[in-house]
Order: structure tokens, then sequence, then C-alpha cells
């Protein structure tokens, strides 16, 4: 029985005869849940700091260049893992980032005005370059580089964020749940990638995700704490 490249056959049939299915069969079957899960929840990842902006009319201590980073890197990852070949599971939630994170670019730089005339340039030198790297049209080896280099960029997209909340002692507009929700989709996701036999590279770049993402979202619970210590104080 297999339903969206799901094979239940092995569960179900260990379950029939009143047993637990086997580490071998049951491990890849929950990879596969969860890697699913992960895709559909990634739907929705970035809306609550999307509604966060729109509902305060305000980017404050946002970084973007932070975000407009995360949407180069998730253009690169997305790309690399269409042309590798690898399952839907594994990878699909980087669609719905990516279109997510266009938004929440476009969004800031709404509420940036007036934009200087770099951030028209990287704009328009993304929307240039991105539909080449989407479409595998590059030099394999070219490929792989950029690939490579991806895992840098994550990295340098969440430093002038983690940056800023630091020097600011405050997380401004960030969203909570949609921090979270990153974190944990790049616990998850190094779970999947290894039992999906993923390139190595795919599973280092989760690493960098939790790292990265944990240490924001310590600032959020930190700086918030402060906040409210401070309040109490005033009062």
């Amino acid at each position: 029985m297999e339903y969206l490249g799901i094979d239940f056959s092995c569960a179900l049939g260990s379950l029939r005869h009143g047993k637990i299915p086997e580490k071998d069969c049951l491990l890849p079957l929950i990879s596969k849940l969860l890697g699913y899960c992960i895709v559909a929840a990634s739907t929705t990842v970035k809306l609550p700091q999307i509604l966060k902006i729109l509902k305060n009319g305000s980017v404050r201590g946002l970084s973007v260049v932070a975000f407009e980073l995360e949407v180069v890197g998730y253009t690169i990852a997305l790309a690399y893992c269409l042309h590798q070949g690898l399952p839907f599971s594994a990878f699909g939630e980087l669609a719905f980032l990516l279109v997510q994170a266009i938004i929440l670019v476009a969004i800031i730089y709404y509420y940036s005005q007036p934009l200087g005339a770099s951030t028209w340039i990287r704009a328009l030198l993304y929307c240039a370059v991105a539909p080449t790297i989407l479409a595998g049209q590059i030099d394999p080896i070219l490929f792989e580089a950029l690939y490579a280099s991806q895992h840098a960029v994550f990295l340098f997209a969440r430093i002038p964020q983690i940056w800023a909340n630091f020097s600011n002692k405050s997380t401004g507009e960030l969203s909570f749940l949609t921090c979270f929700m990153n974190f944990a989709g790049s616990i998850v996701r190094v779970f999947t990638s290894l039992q999906e036999k993923a390139p190595i590279s795919v599973v280092l770049g989760s690493a960098i995700g939790i790292a990265t993402n944990g240490t924001i979202l310590s600032q959020i619970i930190l700086y918030r704490n402060a906040r409210a210590t401070e309040e109490k104080k005033k009062k």
C-alpha cells in the first residue's frame, strides 16, 4: 500500500499480526510523514511574521539584508534539490518558504521607504539571475559550488539579525511563532535528510539552521523577559 510515495505495507503488515514494526520499517515511514508535515507547515511558517508587520505597520528591529539573503539562500537550495532529483518530501518546504520570503521582503521594502539605489540594484539583480538558477541552466561544477555557498548565505542572513537584536537588546517586530517554526523545522529536517540519504551538504544546511534559528529564538525569549521585568519595575 503506497500513498504519496509513502509505503505503508510494511508497518500495516506488522500491526495486523499484533507486532510493533521493525526499526528499518518504522524510521523511513516516520521520516516520510514528518517530511510532508514540514511541507504542510511551511505553507504558513512566515505568515505570523507578515501579519505582525502589517498589524503594527512597522519593520522596527528587522534587518533588511538578513531577509534578502534568506531569499537568495532559499533560491539556491530549492534549485539544487530540484536538479538532484530528491523526493518532494525531502525539500518541498523550500518552494513555499521562497514564495513567502519574497512577499516578506516586498513588505519590508514597502515599510522601509524611501529605498536607496543599492536596494533597487540588489532586487533587480536577483530578478535577473534567479530564473537561470532555478532552471538549472548553469555549469554543474558551478552549481555545486553555488550550493556549497548557500550555507554561508544562510549563516550570513542570520548574523545581521542576531547582531541587531544584541545591539538593540530587543527583537523588534520579529515573530516568535515564525522563529520557533523555523527552529523546529530545522531539527526535523536533519532527521528526514539522514533517512532520505540526502547529500551531507543538505544535512549541514539544516544543522546551521538549528544553530542560527535557535540563537534568534533564545534572543526573543531573553529580551522579552528583560522588557517585561523592566516594565514591572517602572510600575
